[in-house]
């Protein structure tokens, strides 16, 4: 057995009163060792894409917002432009790496988080949602009803 520790979106544009205490913590886990793998998701967004147009959202348009909190050392980072991380640069690493556990941390536990852990839950993988280590710019109350979503589509002892 394989584990991957995937960072979600720990961006600038997504740190705000909700988030702030989310990086020191995640830097730990990383620097802990505890995962056979480490890799980041970062968000990309473009003038042109739905996040823009249908929702006004322009977060994650500048390098600055873009940039990842922590040191992501050499891990691997994917670029992504939807919500979900599940990408096929992320499926093919997954199979490269023979990784069968997946521990889901980041920003935001009601989007991004959600959708990814739905996501490798359908396709079969073992995923784990580390709840401590999750957060919504939109506050605790968000987070904890994700958390209780969660609990009930993937599974009470998959979200730890």
């Amino acid at each position: 057995m394989k584990s991957l520790l995937l960072v979600i979106d720990l961006q600038n544009a997504f740190i705000n009163p909700n988030t702030e205490k989310l990086p020191s913590k995640i830097e730990e886990i990383v620097a802990n060792n505890q995962y056979d793998d480490i890799a980041f998701t970062r968000f990309v967004n473009s003038e042109e894409s739905i996040f823009v147009q249908k929702l006004n959202w322009r977060g994650c348009l500048s390098d600055e917002d873009k940039t990842i909190v922590i040191d992501t050392r050499s891990y691997q980072v994917f670029d992504k432009s939807i919500y979900s991380s599940v990408t096929k640069e992320l499926i093919e690493y997954i199979h490269e790496n023979k990784i069968t556990e997946i521990y889901l941390c980041g920003i935001n536990t009601d989007c991004c988080v959600l959708k990814t852990a739905l996501d490798l839950f359908e396709l079969g993988y073992d995923v784990y949602v580390l709840e401590n280590l999750c957060g919504s710019t939109c506050g605790i109350e968000r987070h904890n009803h994700t958390i209780e979503i969660l609990k009930r589509n993937i599974g009470e002892n998959y979200v730890i």
